[in-house]
């Protein structure tokens, strides 16, 4: 009892959620953590990561497995419209942007789309968003339109278009950071007339 006790305050210094590396390098062993999964103390968010089973029901769990797996992936494109509420589409998978070197993330459930980013292009935008006790990293507002320009032909110009004008009627439009992104995503050219007609 002493011993689950301890297991039981370790999650909790950790935000009520550990990755079974984490448990491990913390001295938990597996048997100990399937034990307490067993018991109904902890549960499955995702494979090899767990959560006290006492917390909230996780609002958005498929985007809490992804993070907690994959912390240093960033959800993009029609993934980060919607987080921003900037967009009418439902993704059909959580698409994460990861740098061009890194492994992509590789789930069984969710499904996961992963792009593969320049280095200045994945590290530009990045904001980190705390949900649940997770943070979520994903690209800004102007920097995911920016990458919404730059992959327009996989994703309909349509949505682009719709995303930019819920961008615009939800807040000031902030120009000079699309034109910041657009630069670093190389879709200046192409986004400059869309803004320009909006203002």
């Amino acid at each position: 009892m002493e011993r689950q006790h301890k297991v039981v305050e370790l999650f909790r210094q950790h935000g009520g959620q550990l990755r079974m590396k984490e448990a491990m390098d913390a001295g938990l062993s597996r048997r100990a953590l399937y034990a307490m999964r067993d018991s109904g103390v902890i549960e499955t968010v995702s494979r090899g990561v767990y959560r006290l089973a006492e917390l909230a029901p996780l609002s958005d769990p498929e985007l809490a497995a992804v993070a907690l797996r994959y912390p240093n992936a960033v959800l993009c494109l029609i993934s980060a419209l919607s987080f921003h509420e900037i967009t009418t589409q439902i993704p059909r998978a959580i698409q994460v942007a990861v740098s061009r070197n890194a492994r992509p993330p590789a789930l069984d459930y969710p499904t996961v789309e992963s792009h593969r980013f320049s280095k200045e292009a994945f590290e530009a935008g990045i904001e980190d968003h705390k949900r649940d006790g997770i943070t979520i990293r994903v690209y800004s507002k102007e920097k995911t339109l920016a990458d919404c320009f730059k992959y327009r032909s996989t994703l309909g110009m349509e949505v682009v278009i719709e995303a930019l004008k819920m961008y615009q009627a939800k807040q000031r439009m902030d120009v000079g950071e699309l034109l910041r992104y657009a630069r670093v995503c190389r879709v200046e050219s192409i986004m400059r007339p869309y803004l320009e007609a909006l203002l």
